[in-house]
């Protein structure tokens, strides 16, 4: 299969998915490979066959939806987001939870194979407890991939997945097992796993802390960024957190948020 025929593909289907082509063009590639095999499996002779195919059967999309979501994560993603959750996020979080009396609560959306809310716990075990002794942390951690919900679960990594993480944080929360790097028990504990599909309605909260980053507003269409955008005020505590990725943008029309980082990606919501 050509690039271009791939292209051409993607620009003609995403739309029908609620999706942008913006958001998949510098990521093609892991998209096109599975399209291709998908394309081989129903024994079709080309791109074109399958948009016919598409078009006959219905059903087919929901395969194809499937055939699109990116995977793409690692500890410490974009160290300076994580520096400033460490430094400023998390203890100001804290010590509002603390003055609660409660447990801090947090959200990571499509977390993939649990990368970043594990490194959200090993920041907060490292770093913020203590300072803030007593103080516990919730992490619920989605994704729509039951696959990558298994694989976080397993928390067993290649060495490639920890390279941005500090030497010291990384011999302390891992232990070696079989060639691979194994997040310690107790670790892992602060994360549950559950499918849960960023376009639905969140699945619960209040959160003091949500992590919706290079997912929604990265590959999403305008009005489906909007509808999930309207959704976030509605888990997240007033002054509560919301981090997106930091070449994304909230829609323009969203309300409810104010910046707490802009060049970051990090907001915080506004109210009482």
């Amino acid at each position: 299969m050509r690039d271009s025929d791939c292209v051409l593909f993607l620009q003609w289907a995403l739309p029908r998915l609620r999706m942008r082509w913006a958001g998949f063009r510098k990521v093609r590639g892991q998209v096109c490979k599975r399209v291709e095999r998908r394309r081989s499996e129903l024994k079709l002779p080309d791109l074109g066959a399958y948009r016919a195919y598409l078009e006959e059967h219905p059903d087919e999309w929901a395969v194809l939806d499937s055939l699109c979501r990116v995977t793409i994560s690692r500890f410490c993603r974009d160290r300076a987001v994580f520096a400033f959750l460490e430094h400023d996020v998390l203890p100001a979080l804290a010590r509002i939870a603390a003055t609660d009396r409660r447990s801090l609560v947090a959200w990571s959306a499509g977390c993939a194979s649990g990368e970043e809310p594990y490194t959200l716990a090993l920041i907060w075990e490292l770093a913020v407890v203590p300072v803030f002794a007593g103080l516990g942390l919730h992490v619920l951690a989605t994704d729509i991939d039951p696959t990558m919900i298994e694989r976080a679960r397993a928390a067993c990594y290649e060495a490639g997945s920890l390279r941005d993480l500090p030497e010291a944080w990384r011999s302390r929360a891992f232990v070696i097992r079989e060639g691979g790097y194994c997040l310690r028990a107790e670790l892992g504990r602060l994360v549950t796993f559950k499918r849960h599909d960023l376009r639905a309605e969140p699945p619960g909260g209040p959160f003091d802390l949500v992590l919706c980053r290079n997912v929604a507003f990265t590959y999403f269409d305008h009005e489906l960024q909007a509808e999930v955008c309207a959704a976030l005020p509605t888990c997240l505590r007033p002054g509560g957190a919301l981090v997106i990725g930091r070449n994304e943008l909230l829609p323009a029309e969203a309300r409810g948020f104010v910046a707490w980082s802009a060049p970051l990606g990090i907001y915080r919501r506004s109210g009482s």
